[in-house]
């Protein structure tokens, strides 16, 4: 979903960005769950699931990895050909935090290897959004407002 090349919207590059620093961490996570450092993996998924929550709430542009891509990494690329509407990658936010919430609360609930599954279904999403561009929480949120379930938000400045 692109939006004018003008001042509306993001850097679709800075999704893509941060979806790569979260897919090397949430990997780790998911070495140190099937390892047996229950513990690290739970503190590691749950620092995931804050910054998940960051960007759900405060939104993708106010996220820490798009601020480092915007302060470090965008003045060295050429500028972007196009801008993305900021809606759905923050949405995305809110479904990665919903994925490792429930795999953080079903952990503490004694459920066996559910820190390795949720941080692997995490991880599948993150790797897809950095390395292909395919954003599985930006489908479910255009399905949605094609359904009509939610309202498309408009784009804002990055």
């Amino acid at each position: 979903m692109s939006a004018p090349t003008d001042s509306a919207g993001i850097d679709p590059r800075s999704p893509r960005f941060g979806a790569g620093i979260t897919a090397v961490l949430l990997l780790i996570d998911v070495f140190l769950g099937l390892v047996g450092a229950t513990t690290a993996a739970f503190v590691l998924l749950l620092v995931i699931a804050l910054l998940f929550a960051w960007g759900a709430f405060a939104g993708i542009q106010r996220h820490p990895y798009g601020l480092l891509f915007r302060k470090v990494i965008r003045p060295r690329l050429a500028p972007p050909t196009e801008r993305e509407d900021p809606a759905p990658p923050t949405f995305a936010q809110g479904v990665g935090l919903f994925v490792t919430a429930v795999g953080l609360v079903l952990h503490l609930a004694g459920v066996p290897f559910v820190l390795p599954i949720a941080a692997s279904l995490a991880f599948v999403a993150a790797f897809l959004n950095s390395v292909f561009g395919y954003c599985l929480g930006c489908q479910i949120y255009l399905l949605l407002v094609r359904a009509r379930v939610i309202r498309r938000r408009g784009a804002t400045a990055a």
